[in-house]
C-alpha cells in the first residue's frame, strides 16, 4: 500500500495559494494574515490589494505613485478614514465622476458651484444637532460633495413652461439641517434639494414614522381634501439615496435628460417614441410636474417637448407649413378625448430641409396615467393645395409611485402605496372627470427654457394647484 502524503502549508507552491486567496474580501484576507507567518506573507502580496483598492476606493496607478505606498498600506489608509461608507463609495464615486466628467463638458459652471466633502466631524455634529442618524450611504456623498451652492441652474434638475420655473439646487448639509422638519405630517424629514422660485424640496425620511419608510425620498403635496392640514401625501421619488443619486445621475450622462442652455431638464425621451412620415420625424419627450399636482384632489400636472425635424437630405420643393393639430388622449379609464386647433403653441412653423422647431406644451389629467397621440397637418409652399398629415407618435404620461397620507379626515383607511396605474380612491374621482386635458396657449411658449433669477425678478412664479384646474391647459 501506497505510503499517505501529509501536505502542510508551508510545502505548497504560492501560485495556487495566491490564487485562492484573490478570491477573498479583504476582511477575510485580514482574517488569514493572522493564521500563520506564511499567510501572513502571501496576504501582503500587493496584487491582492491593488485589486481591492480599484473595487473599492477607486484607486488607479497614479495615486500609488503620488502617494508613495504600497496598495495595502493605501486600502488601510482609505479604510481609517472611510471605512464605514465601503459598501456606498465605490458607487457614489464613480457617480460623482462621470457626472463631473460630462457636464464638464456640457455645462461647466455648474462643476464650479460644488462644494469640497464635508468632514467626518462635521456630519456627526449635524447628526447631534437634528437628534436623528443620517443614512450611511447621504453621508458618503457627502464625504466626496457637500452638495452645492445656492444657485441657478441648480444641480438636480429644472423644468420651465412658459410662466412657471424650476430648479433644484443639491443642498449642503449645513443649509439642509436648517431644514429639518419636526412638524406634525412631516416629521423626522430632511430636505435634500431645494428650488429658489417654488420653494419646493425633495425630502428624505430619517426615520419610519408618520406612515413614511426609513430613507425614502419624496416631494410633499398636502392633501387638500383633508380637514387636518398636516395631512400629506407623497410623491415618491427614491427609496434611498443611492438609488435617487445615481439613477439620476445615469439619466444626465446618457443624454436621457437633456442638456438646453446650460441646465439640465428633466424631461424623459422614449426611443421608441418617434414616427417619421415622409422627410419629417417627430419625437416626444415628457415629464410630471409634482409641484403643479395633487394627490387629493386627483390632479396630475404633465409638461411634453415636441421635436419636429425635416430630414437634411429633403429636397427644397419640400419645404412646407404647419398649419394645425389633432391630439387624441386617453386615460387610464379609457376616456378619450379628441382635440383639434390652428397651430402649435400660437404658431405656424415652416419646415425646410434640415429645420428643427421644438416646443413645450402641458396637460392635466385626473387619472395617474394617460396616452397621447395625432397628427399635424401641413401644406407644401409651392402648392398650398396640397395638403397631408405627419403622425404624432403615441406617448405616455405616467404618474410616479405616490402613498397617501396617514392622516385624512374622519375614518381612516390603511396606509397604502399606489402605482401609477391603480385609481386613485379616498376622492370622489368621478367629481373631476371633466377635468381630464385641455388645450391652451397660456401655458406653452417656444423659447421659455432659458429663464434665470434676474427672468423672474428674484420672486416665486408658483401657481397654486386650485389656479392651474381654474385655468384649464390645453394640449398643443
Amino acid at each position: 500500500m501506497a505510503a499517505s502524503i501529509v501536505l502542510n502549508l508551508d510545502s505548497l507552491p504560492s501560485d495556487p495559494l495566491l490564487l485562492i486567496l484573490s478570491f477573498l474580501d479583504f476582511r477575510d484576507l485580514v482574517s488569514c494574515s493572522l493564521v500563520s507567518r506564511r499567510l501572513n506573507e502571501l496576504t501582503g502580496h500587493n496584487p491582492l490589494w491593488k485589486v481591492l483598492c480599484k473595487k473599492h476606493w477607486l484607486l488607479a496607478e497614479a495615486d500609488k505613485s503620488h502617494r508613495g505606498q504600497s496598495w495595502k498600506e493605501l486600502f488601510r489608509e482609505f479604510y481609517i478614514d472611510l471605512g464605514r461608507y465601503i459598501d456606498h463609495y465605490s458607487m457614489l464615486k464613480e457617480s460623482w465622476e462621470n457626472l463631473k466628467s460630462y457636464l464638464g463638458q456640457k455645462c461647466p459652471r455648474m462643476i464650479a458651484s460644488l462644494k469640497d466633502g464635508a468632514k467626518e466631524e462635521e456630519l456627526d455634529a449635524i447628526e447631534a444637532q437634528i437628534g436623528c442618524k443620517l443614512p450611511n450611504d447621504y453621508r458618503c456623498s457627502y464625504r466626496i460633495h457637500n452638495g452645492q451652492k445656492l444657485v441657478v441652474p441648480g444641480l438636480m434638475g429644472s423644468m420651465a413652461l412658459s410662466n412657471h420655473y424650476r430648479s433644484e439646487d443639491l443642498l449642503d448639509i449645513e443649509t439642509a439641517a436648517g431644514g429639518f422638519q419636526q412638524r406634525k405630517g412631516m416629521r423626522q424629514c430632511l430636505p435634500l434639494t431645494f428650488c429658489f422660485h417654488t420653494g419646493l424640496s425633495q425630502y428624505m425620511a430619517l426615520e419610519s414614522v408618520e406612515g413614511r419608510v426609513h430613507s425614502e425620498i419624496f416631494y410633499h403635496c398636502p392633501d387638500q381634501l383633508a380637514q387636518d392640514p398636516s395631512a400629506i401625501d407623497m410623491f415618491i421619488t427614491g427609496s434611498n439615496f443611492t438609488e435617487w443619486f445615481t439613477s439620476y445621475v445615469q439619466n444626465v450622462v446618457t443624454g436621457e435628460y437633456p442638456i438646453i442652455r446650460d441646465q439640465i431638464f428633466r424631461y424623459v425621451h422614449d426611443k421608441k417614441c418617434v414616427a417619421t412620415t415622409g422627410d419629417i420625424t417627430v419625437s416626444v419627450s415628457t415629464s410630471f410636474l409634482p409641484e403643479l399636482s395633487s394627490v387629493h384632489p386627483p390632479h396630475f400636472f404633465f409638461t411634453y417637448r415636441i421635436r419636429i425635424e425635416m430630414a437634411r437630405s429633403a429636397l427644397p420643393e419640400s419645404a412646407c407649413q404647419l398649419d394645425s393639430r389633432y391630439w387624441k388622449i386617453t386615460n387610464a379609464n379609457g376616456n378619450v378625448e379628441e382635440v383639434r386647433g390652428p397651430g402649435v403653441v400660437g404658431e405656424f412653423p415652416v419646415m425646410t430641409p434640415g429645420k428643427v422647431h421644438e416646443y413645450a406644451s402641458c396637460t392635466t389629467f385626473s387619472t395617474t396615467s394617460e396616452h397621447m397621440e395625432g397628427h399635424y397637418t401641413f401644406h407644401q409652399l409651392k402648392n398650398k393645395e396640397e395638403i397631408f398629415d405627419v403622425s404624432i407618435p403615441r406617448f405616455y404620461m405616467v404618474c410616479p409611485p405616490f402613498r397617501e397620507s396617514a392622516v385624512r379626515s374622519g375614518a381612516l383607511s390603511p396606509l397604502r402605496s399606489t402605482s401609477p396605474h391603480n385609481a386613485v380612491s379616498e376622492a370622489p374621482v368621478g367629481l373631476f372627470n371633466n377635468d381630464n386635458s385641455a388645450d391652451t396657449d397660456d401655458f406653452e411658449e417656444e423659447g421659455q427654457l432659458d429663464m434665470n433669477v434676474a427672468g423672474h425678478g428674484g420672486r416665486s412664479h408658483t401657481r397654486t394647484h386650485t389656479q392651474a384646474r381654474a385655468q384649464k391647459p390645453k394640449s398643443k
